[in-house]
């Protein structure tokens, strides 16, 4: 690989704001960063040295593009995988690899790959139609999930008796067992080129009730040392099977009984390691980097009891972005605010994040749920 002087051009396949503060950890490495992204206006479009607008879905434009960079990654998983898999051919390091992206395009080909590795997950069953989904004789109540195209709670239906089936999903999909869970976590883990293999300690997540996506999330976590060693664990052995190159969060749920189910994978930093930034020794965004740069791995342990909160647009707030109380969250010790230059907000969607850190953990819960009820993004 080129030396970190100028001449390693790294492209990014996303323009949002994982991309954005991507970057912004890039440019300690002296790297040229080229950005492809459909938006013109996407939040990382004046933090790169180049911008380019298209489609992440064109084989040519994905390709076209790739071909310009020496390094290749993702902060979104929905990109043409085949053009990225040519690329690879040619020569283009792609990481993560093209075939861990297209399994993770497919939440039916994770499914399948966790009952492979004899990964705990929840009981499912693919469907294919709507004749199949008919006969399923699944129990209720349960989860359908598009194989396809659902993130940040998209694409998630849930069918508590037979009246919901009128409006579940036609398209394929899987139906999986709802969980009752008692904690929704999460471990990020990342792997070098030469197999080293690092994962940062297991979060606790709260997710609004209304979108579907993480709102509220807290490290380290208080439960036992066992379940979090687990999880670690369960982490630590999918990046290893997949012989993923690059940053991997691992969605899992924790079950009444004690048990870790995996839930999704993402092959990419996540909002479940935003509090990473603060919260410890080494960021996800710096360990994706060196992950994918071939350096070693950095310290991922916990400096501090952090937690971090999602800025969601306001219900009924449809426009440009005013960040109301922004002053009162900012004059706290130990709280950092991060925006992620959208010009535009509407109702739930991601404006930004704070993190709040502090020795006490009381306190960071305190000032966190302070800063939920008074920054509010509205028109």
């Amino acid at each position: 690989m080129k030396a970190f002087y100028g001449d390693l051009k790294l492209g990014i396949l996303g323009g949002g704001q994982l991309g954005r503060m991507l970057i912004q950890q890039a440019i300690n490495y002296n790297v040229t960063i080229k950005v492809l992204d459909p938006d013109r206006n996407a939040p990382c479009k004046k933090l790169c040295d180049e911008f380019v607008v298209g489609s992440l879905s064109d084989y040519d434009t994905v390709y076209n593009f790739g071909k310009k960079t020496d390094l290749l990654t993702i902060e979104i998983e929905k990109v043409n995988v085949d053009a990225l898999a040519q690329l690879e051919k040619e020569g283009v390091l792609v990481y993560p690899q093209s075939r861990i992206i297209r399994l993770i395009q497919d939440k039916g080909l994770q499914k399948q790959f966790f009952k492979e590795n004899d990964i705990p997950t929840a009981h499912f069953k693919i469907i294919s139609s709507p004749e199949e989904f008919k006969e399923s004789h699944f129990h209720f109540p349960y989860i359908q999930k598009l194989r396809k195209d659902g993130y940040d709670g998209r694409g998630v239906y849930k069918i508590l008796d037979e009246s919901y089936l009128a409006n579940a999903f036609t398209e394929p999909s899987l139906i999986e067992e709802m969980i009752d869970f008692e904690k929704e976590i999460a471990v990020i883990v990342a792997r070098n080129i030469t197999g080293e293999t690092k994962a940062f300690p297991m979060v606790e997540m709260e997710f609004n009730p209304e979108a579907n996506l993480v709102e509220f999330l807290i490290s380290p976590s208080l439960l036992s040392f066992e379940i979090q060693q687990k999880a670690q664990q369960i982490a630590v052995d999918i990046a290893e099977k997949l012989n993923i190159v690059g940053l991997l969060a691992v969605e899992m749920f924790l079950d009444k009984h004690g048990n870790i189910l995996v839930n999704e994978l993402a092959p990419r930093p996540h909002n479940s390691g935003h509090q990473t930034i603060e919260g410890n020794v080494v960021s996800q965004f710096e360990q994706h980097l060196r992950a994918i740069f071939g350096l070693p791995l950095g310290d991922t342990s916990g400096l501090h009891h952090a937690v971090m909160v999602n800025v969601l647009g306001e219900a009924g707030h449809e426009g440009p972005a005013v960040y109301k109380c922004l002053e009162d969250v900012v004059k706290l010790h130990g709280v950092y605010v991060h925006l992620y230059g959208k010009a535009l907000t509407k109702p739930m969607r991601k404006m930004g994040h704070v993190t709040v850190v502090d020795a006490d953990r009381e306190k960071a819960v305190e000032k966190a749920r302070y800063v939920q009820k008074t920054l509010k993004v509205v028109s």
